[in-house]
């Protein structure tokens, strides 16, 4: 699968069931960060989308390197990318503070060598909250 597909698949899904699109486009973007990770340092992952009346909730679970420092991980500009991954036009520092800037909450789990859980979620009763930001 190419970098894109997964986030615009759930967009699609997201649309197709009448979601607003105030929380679609800021899914998106949340699920298309996610993946550029998950393809930049991972060798595998995988993509769980849960909704509910109140919820929207991806799980992203992935097998790859890890994060050594989440803390510092989730600050702008901070970037362990490669050469190769920035000749590519990524590896800037802003995905995982892109997500967070998308979702309600965000939760990062990771071991190095093994690989990093992410759950991103979004109140679907609160429309306003990130839109605003």
């Amino acid at each position: 699968m190419r970098a894109g597909e997964v986030s615009s698949s759930i967009k699609k899904t997201l649309k197709e069931i009448g979601i607003d699109s105030q929380i679609i486009r800021r899914m998106a973007i949340a699920c298309f960060e996610a993946e550029i990770n998950v393809v930049c340092y991972a060798e595998s992952g995988t993509f769980n989308l849960t909704i509910t009346p109140d919820t929207l909730k991806v799980v992203v679970e992935d097998v790859g390197q890890g994060i050594a420092d989440i803390e510092l991980a989730m600050k702008e500009g901070y970037s362990t990318a490669t050469d190769a991954i920035r000749e590519m036009g990524f590896g800037a520092g802003m995905g995982l503070p892109n997500i967070k800037k998308n979702v309600d909450r965000v939760a990062v789990e990771s071991r190095v060598g093994k690989g990093t859980r992410l759950e991103m979620v979004i109140e679907m009763q609160d429309l306003s909250k990130k839109a605003s930001d």
